[in-house]
């Protein structure tokens, strides 16, 4: 999207600049899944990938404190333009995941990462397609993300993380329980493939991530919680 168009999300409208990603569908099922939490003033979210902000600027609006970080430099001009745009108080730093904010904890942590399979092993090291590339099997930011959340959250903590089914949600799972974390899949949905997952279909099917005919996508979201 151009800095000149908007993308409307649940309570607001926000700005994109080009190369940011904007808000679909995994953003607006995060924004489900984040409106049930006890989300409040006194409450301590992390943005994790935070793009357009869309994900920040809810919990701000709850009455959060809150805080982004996203790798890319225009995501964070984009986060930081949102929230002056609808004068909401939001720290938005540039920071490979949790790299920027060692030792602080939160009790709410959100991220909507990087996780469409690709047939190109490595990660892109900038260009619109960071906010989606993952590796062969979709995991590579995921698997970070199981690793290095979990110390970020305070005693009663929750993670709220949304991925493609394509990725193995039970993987996810795994690496969360293994962490010390109570999880689960809170939500699903059934979206149609997007462009990119289109682009690539015949290797999707050679692969077996993708059966033949298939139209759909499962999006998930797991929510995990500290002990």
């Amino acid at each position: 999207m151009s800095a000149d168009t908007a993308e409307d999300t649940p309570n607001t409208r926000l700005m994109t600049l080009p190369g940011v990603y904007a808000p679909q569908h995994d953003t607006r099922l995060l924004l489900a899944a984040l409106n049930r939490e006890a989300v409040g003033p006194g409450t301590e979210v992390l943005d994790v990938g935070t793009g357009s902000g869309a994900l920040a600027l809810r919990a701000a609006q709850l009455g959060a404190r809150v805080t982004a970080v996203d790798i890319a430099r225009r995501a964070v001009v984009t986060a930081r333009l949102n929230a002056l745009l609808h004068r909401r108080r939001i720290t938005v730093q540039r920071s490979d995941l949790l790299a920027a904010l060692p030792g602080r904890s939160y009790d709410l942590v959100i991220c909507n990462p990087p996780y469409v399979p690709s047939p190109v092993g490595r990660l892109p090291g900038h260009g619109a397609a960071r906010a989606w590339e993952a590796g062969c099997d979709g995991r590579a930011i995921l698997d970070r993300v199981c690793a290095t959340a979990p110390a970020a959250l305070r005693p009663g903590g929750r993670l709220l993380l949304v991925h493609s089914g394509l990725c193995d949600s039970d993987v996810t799972l795994r690496r969360l329980s293994d962490a010390g974390l109570r999880a689960r899949v809170s939500d699903r949905a059934l979206v149609p493939l997007g462009p990119v997952l289109r682009s690539r279909l015949r290797w999707l099917r050679d692969t077996g991530l993708v059966d033949e005919g298939e139209t759909a996508e499962e999006l998930v979201v797991i929510r995990a919680e500290q002990a």
